[in-house]
């Protein structure tokens, strides 16, 4: 069935007089505004091609094509590709509603109607994102319950180095860094990170393609700023991040999930028109553990470059890869500036650092400072100068090391007390990296109720189905080991194998 195309009389749609005082767009903008929001164009309704409007109304496209890119910026009309402008599904006008308890009137009163108190509580957009399972089940508990996922060792962590570089960065920096910096980051910290990512992940860039942001989660809010408009599809890997999924949803993008395989994400293999970006972890897939064939990254830089499709890389844990020399990162394969790197030092470094990185493409530089600026002035100024030190003198470098040799030693610990307390029906994924382990659980069992129960033994181990849009063939759970000694894993899997048995499990 064909899409309706709207009536395009601007009687109907358009209430426009050019001797009125507002401008010409402002005016086209507001009617087709009202026009859907009264119900007079519907949801999905096709509007009338911008030179019909504009011979019809008496202007010029531009003035056209000004008001309609307001509405899309709106959220009230989405362009698909050679197809048109659309009313969009999912209007930001849409609220929702909440009754107020209010106290029982008087016996006086009692005659008087209760009233019901509407109240709005957000955009259609803010409702959406509140259904997402942006957590994936995750609680932040301190200190980490066993098998919590995301947390490095922190006891392992050289605290006393660490607050030795900042005494040192507070006395000789103070004036310097005391009042605001660079919007993109301090200078010695992007010089840094540029030298750091080029000797460990093989990427090609100069310190002014560094970004610095609060985070990867910061990075990516930035990535969808600049790159993606409402209406735009944006492809992820299914199972994912399910933060990412927040984060292209609240800049109203379409998502599309794409099943991975023995390689990762599946690359089409024609030259249809891509999405406007797809989301890849290559280097270890999240949460499967699924590492990118060399060949796979080859293809998928070509295919990008063909479509003219960004390709957005997380290397979230890469460093720490136990049996051969972590591959070289996307971003340093790429000839043809498709690809948006984003790093945190969460993993390498503490959480509680908030600091992680871009690397972007030398024309988008600018478009992302802009992003940057308005987001969050800039990063916080004496933890970029002690983080810049840490790397320079060598400090991260050696940390990571050390760090690859414990989560080795841990991720043995966790292996070995599965096959004692969880048997052979339970299987693992890839753990030649990271800092987790996918151990996928036998047809029947719901990882969700395996999950729950594990919780209830003070066990903290996500379920993959959390991490899905799409549901998975098979169930399984998430079991970190990085921030956790042998012993302490030892004992977790102990309780998880009795509760993976009150969940239906037979050894």
């Amino acid at each position: 069935m064909s899409p309706r195309t709207a009536s395009s009389a601007p009687s109907t749609l358009v209430r426009f007089d050019p001797g009125a005082g507002a401008p010409a767009y402002r005016q086209i903008c507001d009617s087709l505004r009202d026009a859907i929001v009264s119900g007079r164009l519907a949801a999905g309704a096709h509007l009338p091609g911008t030179r019909v409007l504009a011979d019809e109304l008496g202007v010029s496209r531009n003035t056209v094509n000004g008001a309609l890119a307001h509405l899309r910026a709106e959220g009230y009309v989405v362009a698909r590709p050679r197809t048109g402008i659309f009313v969009n599904d999912l209007l930001p006008d849409a609220v929702l509603t909440v009754s107020w308890r209010r106290p029982a009137p008087a016996r006086g009163d009692a005659h008087r109607p209760r009233a019901t108190v509407r109240r709005t509580l957000g955009s259609a957009r803010s409702a959406a994102l509140a259904k997402l399972p942006l957590g994936a089940g995750r609680s932040i508990v301190q200190p980490a319950r066993p098998f919590q996922t995301g947390v490095p060792a922190m006891d392992a962590f050289p605290w006393s180095l660490w607050a030795r570089l900042l005494g040192r960065c507070a006395r000789h920096f103070g004036a310097t860094i005391g009042g605001y910096g660079p919007v993109l980051g301090h200078v010695p910290l992007r010089e840094a990170v540029a030298a750091y990512v080029a000797a460990a992940r093989g990427a090609r860039c100069t310190a002014d393609q560094v970004v610095v942001t609060a985070g990867a989660q910061q990075g990516l809010d930035l990535v969808a700023r600049v790159l993606v408009d409402p209406g735009d599809t944006v492809w992820l890997e299914d199972p994912g991040y399910p933060a990412v999924r927040g984060v292209f949803t609240a800049a109203g993008a379409r998502i599309e999930p794409i099943a991975l395989d023995a390689e990762g994400f599946q690359v089409p293999a024609g030259d249809d028109p891509g999405p406007r970006a797809v989301y890849v972890t290559p280097s270890r897939q999240y949460p499967t553990g699924v590492t990118m064939s060399a060949a796979r990254r080859l293809q998928l830089l070509r295919w990008a470059d063909r479509v003219d499709t960004w390709i957005v890389e997380d290397d979230y844990d890469s460093e720490f890869r136990y049996s051969s020399r972590p591959l070289n990162c996307l971003q340093g394969l790429d000839e043809n500036d498709r690809v948006i790197y984003v790093g945190t030092f969460s993993k390498n470094v503490f959480p509680g650092l908030r600091l992680g990185y871009l690397i972007v493409p030398r024309d988008l530089v600018e478009p992302f400072e802009a992003a940057r600026a308005v987001a969050d002035r800039q990063p916080p100024a004496i933890e970029q100068a002690v983080l810049a030190e840490f790397i320079r003198s060598g400090h991260l470098a050696r940390h990571v090391r050390r760090m690859r040799s414990l989560y080795a030693e841990r991720r043995d610990a966790l292996l070995g007390a599965a096959r004692e307390h969880l048997g052979e029906r339970v299987e693992f994924g890839d753990t030649a990296a990271g800092m987790l382990a996918l151990a996928w659980l036998p047809r029947g069992i719901s990882d969700r109720d395996a999950s729950r129960r594990a919780l209830a033994a003070g066990i903290e181990t996500p379920p993959l189905s959390a991490y899905a849009i799409r549901p998975p063939p098979r169930g399984g759970l998430l079991l970190g080991y990085a921030a956790f000694p042998p012993r302490e894993l030892r004992e977790a899997m102990r309780r998880l194998g009795s509760a993976l048995r009150e969940a239906g499990l037979r050894r």
